[in-house]
């Protein structure tokens, strides 16, 4: 095991006399000045070479001209009536988009490939079909604590490809496995020790020696389990996440975070811990970690209190000193009854380029500039109609509900779900937002999604829908943006909603 914190990772941040000077333009914050090095470190050059022909597509996220979102796909049952076990609890794209994984509450893992463009119809981008299905985990019983562990994948991330097989990480509340996903399309014939039924053959019978050949045969995907890591939380696991060293990886529950190497199962690194010695003075639980996309030393976790913490592992072994503690100044006018319940961040998430990180609270998304701690440089109201049903969300728990939000390819857009099967994307260039709807109403293929208002009060337009009328049991917790292309996944209770850009 890795017994420093100091992973592989000799990049050295540069004094305070180097810190960039921010100024305020209009609604912007933007760097006036920023040494290269610094502009390195944290990935503003690349940000700005990233946006390509993704970030052009982008613009459309407000339904603009450059394309519109049309349904691809739908995966899952239609029935009315929805098994617990098929409950979607994580979507995940691979570092190149072409596999999808999701895991439900019954502990399945299902994933998808994406096909290649048919000539028939040019006018798809390709499908994604079923490529292999597991059980990843299974009900346990902690009887020492008379527990009961849950199935439910809590958490999936890939490791980036290096060979012909694809590896992932799947979670429960207490267990972390790693999954080989392998093909296999040849098997060997002609044992000397074996028939051709798989029966041992009489040695003194054998009276000569043949070469076993590989012989062409159907196509079989297999998953395995290489490794397992289990007894080292002691609460439920909320978040995993690989490092960009490829060799060791996060794992996060309420009051501690642990730090794994991808090869050793029997022990981890315990590098934040908040428990306090007396419980009742606990105060705040971690909601959510991850891993810098690009400095190995460097993660951030999110808190209940809605502030994150960014530490580095190389100032010491237990990171339960920050070195940057990003936190919004809250409104003392605003201030109720549900403030700190809708202050909890539900998700964090750095941006490719990890020069910035997004966080998800109940009723908005922040975009931070990891240079600038005292408050967010873009702030995005996701369903602020909300706020005047906090007290019926509070009494039916929706209030309680995790969203997740996740990036575009080249960060310049956003996506966060919300009630009704509705989704939310905003345009960070443009500022434009737009409201989407996953139904099967509008499943029809290459059907373009309109988008969804909804009123507040007074007089209701003809394609509005009533604050009151929103179905808070259909919910958009888990959604996942293609890394290459514009086609998201979006899952809906048991259903897995596909999009793609439309190709006029």
């Amino acid at each position: 095991m890795v017994n420093s914190p100091a992973i592989g990772c000799d990049v050295e941040l540069p004094g305070c006399g180097n810190l960039p000077v921010v100024i305020r333009l209009g609604s912007f914050d933007r760097r006036n000045f920023l040494l290269p090095e610094l502009e390195a470190l944290l990935g503003g050059s690349g940000e700005a070479a990233g946006r390509g022909a993704a970030d052009e597509a982008m613009a459309g996220v407000s339904g603009g001209n450059d394309f519109q979102w049309c349904f691809s796909q739908v995966k899952g049952a239609i029935d009315e009536d929805v098994a617990e076990a098929d409950i979607i609890s994580t979507v995940e794209f691979n570092y190149s988009g072409e596999l999808l994984a999701t895991g439900d509450k019954g502990g399945r893992v299902v994933i998808f490939q994406h096909e290649q463009e048919s000539k028939n119809r040019p006018h798809l981008r390709g499908e994604y079909n079923v490529y292999s299905t597991f059980q990843s985990h299974e009900p346990e019983f902690d009887y020492l604590k008379s527990l009961e562990i849950e199935e439910k994948i809590n958490k999936i991330r890939w490791l980036p490809q290096q060979n012909s097989a694809h590896f992932l990480l799947s979670t429960n509340d207490k267990t972390i496995k790693l999954w080989k996903i392998s093909e296999r399309d040849k098997r060997a014939e002609g044992y000397n020790l074996k028939d051709e039924e798989g029966r041992l053959r009489d040695p003194f019978r054998i009276s000569s020696l043949r070469v076993p050949v590989l012989m062409p045969m159907d196509l079989m995907v297999e998953a395995s389990p290489r490794r397992i890591f289990a007894n080292a939380h002691t609460y439920h696991i909320n978040s995993i996440s690989v490092n960009s060293d490829h060799e060791t990886y996060l794992s996060a529950d309420d009051l501690r975070i642990n730090l794994w190497h991808l090869e050793i199962t029997d022990r981890s690194f315990n590098i934040v811990d908040i428990k306090p010695a007396n419980m009742e003075e606990l105060t705040e639980v971690i909601t959510a970690a991850e891993c810098h996309p690009h400095q190995c030393n460097v993660f951030v976790y999110s808190s209940s209190k809605g502030t994150i913490r960014l530490c580095d592992m190389r100032a010491a072994a237990l990171c339960d000193r920050h070195s940057k503690f990003f936190e919004e100044p809250e409104d003392p006018s605003s201030r109720s009854f549900f403030s700190e319940i809708i202050s909890s961040i539900s998700d964090v998430k750095f941006s490719h380029s990890g020069r910035y990180m997004m966080t998800r609270d109940y009723l908005s998304v922040k975009v931070w500039d990891l240079n600038m701690e005292n408050r967010p440089v873009e702030t995005y109201q996701v369903h602020e109609y909300l706020r005047s049903k906090l007290c019926s969300l509070y009494e039916n728990d929706c209030i309680f509900d995790k969203f997740e939000c996740c990036w575009n390819g080249s960060d310049s857009a956003i996506m966060t779900g919300s009630y009704n099967n509705f989704f939310r994307m905003f345009d960070r260039n443009t500022r434009r937002d737009i409201t989407l709807e996953a139904s099967r109403e509008s499943s029809k293929p290459r059907a373009t999604l309109k988008p969804r208002k909804v009123s507040t009060g007074g007089k209701r337009k003809k394609d509005e829908i009533s604050v009151d009328s929103l179905d808070f049991n259909k919910k958009i917790l888990h959604t996942a943006w293609h890394p290459k292309e514009n086609v998201i996944a979006v899952a809906a209770t048991n259903n897995l909603y596909i999009f793609q850009d439309k190709i006029n």
